[in-house]
C-alpha cells in the first residue's frame, strides 16, 4: 500500500467521523459534565474539528512513508492555501457583529413588507432565504452564511418549528448560500478557486450571465415551494412571540465603520497581511465602541477555519484520484460526479483539484473544455448543500443552528435526504437553463 492509499482511507475515515459525530454527542451525555469522558465525547463530537483531528494519524504517516524533512516540505507546500480558512474566520467574526447584524436585520425586514404573503413568519424566511444568498455574492458566502443563520435563530428557530421544518431550513439555507455567491467570481469558494486560472474574472459579466441568473430562478422557486408548502405551520408560527432585543441604537457611523471593514476584508480576502492587519484595526475599534456591541464571538469562526485548514490539507492530497476521473468523463458525467464528490469533499477543493487537471484560460465558447469547466464549476456549487463539508460555509450555518437540534446536533443523513430536492432544482437550472 502506498502513501496516496492511506492519506485517501485516513480522509474517508474522517469523512465517515463527520456522520458519526452525532452519536458522540450522544454518548457524552451519558457521562456526568465537566467529567474526562464527557469532555472527551464532546469533542469528537464537534464536526469543525474531525479533519483537525485526523491529521496528527495523517502526519505520522507521511512520515513514516517518507522523511521528516520531506513531511515538512509538505505542510509548507500548503500554507498558503491557508489564506482561505483564515479569510472565513475573519469574515464569521466581523458579520457576526452586533452593528452588520442590525443593519442587515432592518434591511431584510424592511424588504419583508413587499412580499406578498399573509404570514409574519413566512414573510422573514422567505425574505432571508432569497435575499441573504444573493448578497452573498457581494459580501462573500461565509459573511451571507453566518447573518442568514443568526437571522433564521432569532426570527425563525427560536419559535420552536417542527422538526422537519428544521431539517427543510437549514438544507435550503445550505443549497441557497451554495449557488447563491456564483453571480461573481470572488464570493463562493469553488469559484474563487479556479476564477483566475480560467479567465472567468476577465468579465464581470462572465458569471452573472454564466451562473448567476439561473442561481437566482433555483433559489426563488425553492423558497417559494417551501413557503407554500408548509403554510399552516408558517401562521401558527405567528402566534409564537420570540423575545424582542431591547438595545440603544447604534449610530450610523459605528455601522459604516463594520461595513467598510467588512468590505476590506473581501477586497484583500488573498492579501494575508493586510487582511490581518484589517482585522486588528476593527478589533481594536470594537473595543472602544464597546457600547454598541455584544463582544467578539470567534469560537464559532475559529472551528469552522480549523475545519477548513484540515480539509485543504486532507484534500490535497486526493489528486491522485480525482484527477484521472476529471480527464477521462465528459460533460454531463462530470457534472453529476462534480456533485457526487462534492457531498464528500469540500467542493472548493473538487474545483481546485479540477483546475489542475484541464488547461488554463478562458476556454472557447461551445468547446468541450468550456463545458467541462462549467460542468465542474456548476455541479460543485449545486451540490454543496448535501452535507456540512460540501461547502466552506456549511460549518459556520452548522454551529450556529445545531442548538436548535437537541443533544446530538444536525443528522447527516436527515440532512442529505431533505437537501436532495433542493439540489435536484438547483442543478437543474443550472444544467439545462
Amino acid at each position: 500500500m502506498t502513501f496516496d492509499h492511506v492519506a485517501t482511507v485516513l480522509f474517508a475515515l474522517a469523512v465517515l467521523h463527520t456522520f458519526m459525530a452525532g452519536k458522540f454527542n450522544s454518548m457524552a451525555s451519558k457521562y456526568p459534565k465537566g467529567s474526562m469522558r464527557e469532555s472527551v465525547y464532546h469533542f469528537l463530537g464537534e464536526i469543525e474539528v474531525v479533519f483537525g483531528i485526523w491529521l496528527i494519524p495523517l502526519f505520522y504517516a507521511y512520515w513514516a512513508f517518507s522523511s521528516w524533512d520531506a513531511t515538512m516540505d509538505y505542510f509548507n507546500s500548503v500554507a498558503p492555501k491557508m489564506i482561505e480558512p483564515l479569510f472565513v474566520v475573519v469574515v464569521m467574526v466581523k458579520a457576526a457583529t452586533k452593528p452588520v447584524l442590525d443593519a442587515t436585520r432592518r434591511v431584510i425586514l424592511s424588504l419583508s413588507r413587499f412580499v406578498p404573503l399573509p404570514s409574519e413568519t413566512a414573510r422573514y424566511y422567505a425574505t432571508i432565504l432569497i435575499v441573504a444568498p444573493i448578497i452573498g455574492s457581494f459580501i462573500t458566502e461565509p459573511a451571507a452564511m453566518t447573518i442568514a443563520a443568526l437571522l433564521l435563530a432569532q426570527l425563525f428557530y427560536e419559535k420552536n418549528p417542527p422538526s422537519v421544518l428544521k431539517y427543510v431550513t437549514i438544507a435550503l439555507l445550505f443549497v441557497n448560500i451554495s449557488i447563491g455567491g456564483t453571480l461573481t467570481h470572488f464570493a463562493a469558494p469553488p469559484v474563487l478557486m479556479v476564477a483566475a486560472k480560467w479567465g472567468w474574472n476577465s468579465d464581470i459579466m462572465f458569471m452573472l450571465s454564466n451562473f448567476g441568473w439561473k442561481s437566482v430562478v433555483s433559489i426563488v422557486l425553492c423558497t417559494v415551494a417551501v413557503v407554500m408548502m408548509f403554510r399552516r405551520q408558517f401562521r401558527e408560527l405567528d402566534a409564537v412571540k420570540v423575545k424582542a432585543e431591547a438595545a440603544d441604537p447604534i449610530p450610523a457611523w459605528v455601522t459604516l465603520v463594520h461595513l467598510l471593514s467588512l468590505g476590506w476584508a473581501v477586497l484583500m480576502a488573498h492579501q494575508a497581511v493586510l487582511l490581518v492587519l484589517g482585522f486588528m484595526f476593527f478589533l481594536g475599534f470594537v473595543v472602544i465602541t464597546q457600547k454598541y456591541q455584544d463582544g467578539v464571538n470567534v469560537k464559532p469562526a475559529l472551528l469552522v477555519g480549523f475545519f477548513l485548514a484540515g480539509l485543504v490539507i486532507h484534500g490535497n492530497l486526493q489528486e491522485w484520484w480525482i484527477t484521472p476521473i476529471i480527464q477521462q468523463l465528459s460533460a454531463l458525467p462530470l457534472f453529476i460526479s462534480s456533485m457526487v464528490l462534492t457531498a464528500f469533499n469540500d467542493n472548493a477543493a473538487i474545483t481546485y483539484l479540477s483546475s489542475l487537471a484541464l488547461e488554463p484560460g478562458l476556454a472557447e465558447v461551445g468547446s468541450e473544455e468550456a463545458l467541462k469547466k462549467y460542468a465542474i464549476v456548476a455541479g460543485a456549487v449545486g451540490g454543496g448543500g448535501l452535507t456540512i463539508i460540501a461547502n466552506a460555509p456549511n460549518p459556520a450555518g452548522n454551529s450556529i443552528l445545531k442548538p436548535y437540534f437537541g443533544e446530538e446536533g444536525v443528522n447527516p443523513l436527515k440532512l442529505a435526504l431533505y437537501a436532495i430536492p433542493f439540489t435536484v432544482v438547483a442543478a437543474l437550472c443550472l444544467y439545462l437553463l
